[in-house]
């Protein structure tokens, strides 16, 4: 694997970040603790460093997992990310962002974590409830007490993460490094407002469900409804009540031109460079200049391993970004068009620019 630096910050992090949600899930992940160490194992093996979870995913049993397999190796070389928000016991205070629950909550990872800091610490979504200004400052002291090294947000909006950026920057809270956000090639719209965010201010942008779900891994064919042993996509197409962002609707791609136009262009474009589907929609990403890693899932250590071989030795042609990026155009909304058509021939070099572009 490849090592970027996370933002303007002086950590550096595997291009591939692997990801546990599914860790000690019962219906998507189906793996046992000893399956789940021995990817935690293989990953570290292909060199990766950085890893990814949350307190809320599957109720702690995933940080429980991660931590038994911690303790037995050199902390100081891991980057250990987890998150806070979410709801995690009944309590009238068990969620948000108060600064009783953030307190709490930490504590509790810590445990389940095994260890004495977190490396990269998320705000998991903005709470309405309460100021950013108290989260923000709960988060300093968590930093300033040595138990959290760096910040991060996710799943933010543009005006929330200005917000937040502008806190860290005049009221001399600590710097948020990175922005952890939904990005693949059927959700491309945080390029018009929380990607330029992160342009303009430094941010690292580390997509989640680079697969969407499962459905931009080309196993799925149209018009062929996939059963529940194939995943989550087979879960929710079976009952699509169950549909969330990380395993979307069936019906919402099966009769949609587009989106087969897309797969089949994926599909010609990894047999050009002997590669798969997944690993030419993680190299995508990896080639936007906004992105230093991908989070990435595995729920074998075969599908780890190929996910993982689009990390390195290998680009996208420009001729071939370029396709993706018109095969998955979502269109560009107002005032988007109209500010890059009126500032075309106003380029100054010397100014950052906001847009989202591709490395070859």
């Amino acid at each position: 694997m490849e090592y970027n630096f996370l933002g303007r910050s002086g950590l550096r992090v595997s291009n591939i970040c692997l990801g546990t949600m599914t860790f000690g899930h019962q219906r998507w992940g189906k793996l046992d603790k000893a399956g789940c160490h021995e990817i935690l194992d293989r990953f570290i093996a292909l060199g990766g460093n950085f890893i990814d979870t949350a307190n809320m995913y599957t109720k702690g049993v995933s940080e429980t997992i991660i931590g038994e397999w911690l303790v037995k190796q050199n902390r100081e070389d891991l980057v250990i990310a987890t998150k806070v928000r979410s709801p995690m016991g009944d309590g009238v205070n068990d969620i948000g962002l108060s600064r009783k629950h953030i307190m709490a909550s930490c504590e509790a990872s810590l445990r389940r974590l095994q260890t004495n800091y977190i490396d990269l610490y998320y705000v998991h979504g903005w709470d309405d409830a309460t100021p950013p200004e108290e989260w923000m400052g709960a988060l300093t002291d968590l930093v300033n007490a040595g138990k959290v090294r760096y910040l991060g947000v996710s799943n933010l909006c543009g005006w929330q993460m200005q917000k937040v950026v502008n806190l860290c920057k005049y009221e001399k809270y600590p710097l948020i490094v990175c922005l952890q956000q939904q990005y693949n090639l059927l959700c491309r719209h945080p390029e018009f407002e929380e990607f330029q965010v992160c342009k303009m201010e430094g941010l690292g942008v580390l997509p989640w469900s680079p697969l969407k779900g499962g459905m931009l891994s080309g196993k799925y064919k149209r018009g062929v409804r996939p059963q529940i042993s194939a995943g989550r996509i087979g879960v929710v197409a079976q009952d699509e009540s169950m549909a969330l962002e990380v395993a979307p609707a069936w019906s919402q791609y099966d009769q949609n031109e587009d989106f087969w136009k897309l797969v089949e262009g994926m599909e010609r474009i990894a047999k050009e460079n002997g590669k798969t589907i997944p690993q030419v929609a993680i190299k995508w990403l990896l080639q936007k200049d906004v992105v230093p890693s991908v989070v990435i899932g595995a729920n074998s250590l075969q599908q780890l391993e190929d996910n993982i071989s689009a990390a390195h030795n290998w680009k996208l042609s420009k001729e071939q970004m370029e396709e993706l990026d018109s095969l998955s155009n979502p269109g560009t909304p107002y005032p988007y068009e109209m500010i890059w058509r009126m500032n075309a021939k106003r380029v100054n070099s010397f100014n950052p620019q906001p847009t989202v572009t591709n490395s070859v």
